[in-house]
């Protein structure tokens, strides 16, 4: 049996899933996996109903099921593995990694890869640790500069991360208010001043391209929030600076990481004709095997959580993985209504024109959550 699969582009994305799919043979294993790419942009916003209507197998963002669900296009995991099998990979997983793939009672994606935001810095240029709290990112913003993950959704993402580090995770306590406005207030004061000392040149970078530039550029010393990519930690280019990367800023020494879960899970689309052949090489990318030795080894980032804790994956990738676990352990989970990812790119632009034009900030955290209320109703309109 022959699949079509659809992954983004990057090493992290794409280099383990295509390295797996290279040592099967159709004929000895039954099957056999096309891995196709697509660029990030496409993986964070793209109508998943379009993806599973021409793939069997599509790697996706958690925020996407509600949208899938709605749409009828995934199926779940709960038709196609028991559930102690599931309830295994729950317990083995890092932080919310498969959890966040539970929605309407069932779960949609398997946990393949495992990514939050973090701080991502150079040691050289800030003359030691990145600082654990917002106020010390704010001192070091006048010392040395320092850049917001402002592009595509990140401007949302950033300004989520921070209302849960304040101690307010959007839309938990009240799932029809986003934030308060006291913690509103607070986040945009700091996003307004570090987004006013955010260079130029990497204002409209996602978070591969401001990796990129830091790893290359000595005009970026830290960003407080960027999704971890461990490629970055130990660069095979020589020409490329090492990038360090720590837990996510907390608002007191002793408080929470505030960042956002990120990550990709497998689906499985209703197209997709699932034999036991499928079931076992997808039992395999979860498996330890997979995920402590494979694919680290493939430039990706493993979901299980002995893999963040082993002691050759850390040294081989400059202790990217237990120096930012703790941030995976709690990070949170964003909502995923139908109509949160349209929601999730229209509060970006909110948020980056507000900033940028001095609008008053009670007015944006306004538009914010209108924007959000109307998100809420997307699927009463079906």
């Amino acid at each position: 049996m022959r699949y079509r699969a659809l992954t983004w582009d990057h090493p992290r994305g794409y280099n383990a899933l295509a390295a797996a799919a290279a040592r099967l043979d159709e004929k000895r294993d039954g099957l056999a996996i096309a891995w196709d790419k697509q660029p990030l942009e496409g993986f964070e916003e793209h109508p998943i109903g379009d993806l599973c209507a021409r793939y069997d197998l599509v790697v996706l963002d958690h925020p996407h099921i509600g949208e899938a669900v709605a749409q009828r296009c995934l199926v779940p995991l709960e038709d196609l593995f028991p559930e102690d099998e599931i309830a295994a990979w729950e317990r083995d997983s890092i932080g919310p990694s498969l959890a966040s793939y539970r929605f309407g009672g069932r779960h949609w994606a398997l946990p393949l890869d495992a990514a939050t935001q973090v701080t991502a810095f150079r040691a050289d240029l800030t003359g030691g640790p990145a600082p654990a709290t917002w106020d010390g990112v704010a001192a070091l913003s006048d010392q040395a500069p320092v850049a917001l993950s402002l592009a595509g959704p990140h401007a949302c993402l950033s300004f989520l991360s921070m209302a849960a580090a304040f101690g307010e995770p959007p839309a938990v306590a009240d799932p029809d208010r986003l934030v308060s406005a006291e913690t509103g207030k607070r986040v945009l004061d700091l996003m307004a001043l570090l987004a006013g000392r955010t260079p130029d040149l990497v204002r409209g970078r996602n978070p591969i391209g401001l990796l990129g530039h830091m790893a290359r550029h000595d005009d970026v010393a830290l960003c407080p929030l960027v999704y971890g990519y461990v490629n970055y930690a130990a660069p095979a280019d020589p020409a490329d600076k090492a990038i360090a990367f720590a837990d996510a800023p907390r608002a007191t020494a002793d408080g929470r990481p505030g960042s956002t879960l990120g990550g990709t899970g497998i689906g499985v689309s209703i197209r997709c004709e699932v034999t036991p052949a499928l079931r076992d090489h997808l039992r395999w990318l979860l498996g330890a095997e997979a995920q402590d030795r494979f694919i680290p080894d493939h430039d990706g980032q493993p979901s299980r959580r002995a893999a963040w804790h082993d002691d050759r994956v850390n040294a081989r990738w400059g202790g990217f993985y237990r120096n930012t676990a703790a941030t995976l352990e709690a990070a949170y989970v964003r909502p995923r209504h139908d109509g949160y990812i349209a929601f999730q790119a229209a509060a970006s632009a909110i948020l980056r024109d507000g900033l940028a034009g001095g609008e008053p900030h009670a007015a944006i955290l306004d538009r914010l959550q209108r924007r959000y209320a109307e998100s809420r109703t997307v699927g009463t309109e079906r």
